[in-house]
């Protein structure tokens, strides 16, 4: 009932659904990733900053699915940034994943020297190393520049998106100059007790849905990329079970009135969170 795949500006297709790593322990990620492997997931997604790229390569080595079938997403870190750091961060995570190539290469956050960075992901991306790169938690002023200043336009922008911060208007603008927006945390990382949330939970029974499925197909139904993150097999096989029914206009319309316009997590534009994001190094 909706496409599985959408095309990036560069005609890749990436899938719309995808399974992420964010805050699964390195030692559970070879399970967890083995498991929704299983359930049918091709779009992983993970991070330097993560430390368990290790883990998502051992369970795709192991998982004989064929290099081609598969759609993976890594992120380079505030501090490996910079033409050299960059290449060198790049070279390191393609060893720890096992990968000879990525499909989706991310500036983690608008922090740093991301411009030297852009320019060596930029090199990168034309040796074929790298199928397609963008960048992640840009706000609207920062990425603008960036395609100003740009080559290449970055092809994806992974914000946060889910039911309290919609995100609309941004990504009308992201649509307008050809980037894909795809959401981290859909599901608000369980705040605001989205899983009894009246208005998704009434649209789950409507449907036979949970709130989850209801969250996600409202996502995928605006053409926004969604990597939920579940260790339990019984929740990947749900989050992957959306393609079977529709919302309409209305219900679409409905959870539109949820959003607050602010974020859950964190805002880019505090200088308190600036500088702790710029403290956390990870080697």
């Amino acid at each position: 009932m909706t496409n599985t795949t959408i095309t990036l500006n560069n005609g890749v297709a990436m899938p719309i659904l995808g399974f992420g790593v964010f805050q699964v322990p390195a030692d559970e990620t070879e399970r967890v990733v083995t498991d929704a492997l299983a359930a049918g997931y091709r779009h992983l997604d993970t991070a330097a900053a993560y430390g368990n790229e290790e883990a998502v390569g051992r369970a795709i080595g192991a998982s004989g699915i064929p290099r081609d079938e598969l759609f993976v997403t890594t992120k380079l870190w505030i501090h490996d940034g910079g033409e050299e750091g960059t290449k060198r961060a790049f070279a390191t995570s393609l060893q720890l994943l096992g990968l000879d190539r990525l499909d989706l290469y991310l500036i983690h956050q608008p922090l740093g020297d991301y411009y030297s960075s852009w320019r060596a992901m930029q090199e990168l991306y034309r040796q074929g190393l790298i199928a397609a790169i963008g960048v992640s938690n840009f706000y609207p002023d920062r990425l603008i520049d960036l395609i100003e200043h740009s080559d290449v336009t970055p092809a994806v922008n992974q914000v946060e998106t889910h039911p309290y911060f919609q995100r609309a208007a941004y990504q009308e603008l992201l649509a307008e100059r050809g980037v894909q927006i795809e959401s981290w945390g859909p599901l608000a990382e369980g705040k605001n007790n989205i899983f009894s949330d009246p208005t998704l939970t009434a649209l789950g029974e409507a449907h036979d849905k949970s709130v989850a499925q209801v969250t996600l197909r409202w996502l995928i139904q605006r053409g926004v990329v969604v990597i939920p993150k579940s260790t339990r097999p019984e929740r990947m096989a749900e989050n992957l079970d959306v393609f079977d029914f529709l919302l309409t206009d209305d219900e679409m319309a409905r959870i539109a009135t949820l959003d607050t316009g602010a974020s859950l997590a964190f805002d880019h534009h505090d200088p308190a969170m600036v500088s702790y994001l710029n403290s956390a190094r990870i080697h």
